[in-house]
Order: C-alpha cells, then sequence, then structure tokens
C-alpha cells in the first residue's frame, strides 16, 4: 500500500515538472513569435512581445521561489 503512495507521489511530480517545462516552452515559443512579428506591426507587437517577457520572468520567479523553499530547513 504504501508502495502505491509513492509511486502516485512520483509521478505527481513528473507531471507538475512536465506541466512546468510546457508552460516554458510556450512561453518561449510567444516570445520568439512576437519578435518575428514585430517588423510587420512595430507597437502591438512590441507590446506581446513584452507581455511574453513577463510571463517567462514570473514563471522562472515561481520556481526559484519553490527551489528556496525546498532549500529551507524544517524546525
Amino acid at each position: 500500500m504504501s508502495e502505491d503512495r509513492i509511486d502516485l507521489a512520483y509521478v505527481g511530480r513528473a507531471l507538475q515538472r512536465l506541466t512546468d517545462e510546457v508552460a516554458s516552452l510556450r512561453d518561449d515559443m510567444q516570445v520568439l513569435t512576437a519578435i518575428v512579428q514585430r517588423p510587420d506591426n512595430s507597437h502591438s507587437r512590441l507590446l506581446a512581445e513584452i507581455r511574453a517577457t513577463h510571463s517567462q520572468v514570473s514563471r522562472l520567479s515561481d520556481r526559484v521561489r519553490r527551489l528556496e523553499a525546498a532549500e529551507e530547513p524544517e524546525s
């Protein structure tokens, strides 16, 4: 019974990592798409690029916070 719980916990962590990776790739794709399309329509594409970059930075900050929280010793 405990082996099943460990396996489910592992699967949950693996799914979370995959979800984070897909979200990160999506953000990267949005930034690159906005950069490529910017010459066609500078102002609106620049705004899209800034929003996509903000999303990337926010996701990176979330990942850093989780890592820092995981490193904190429990009292």
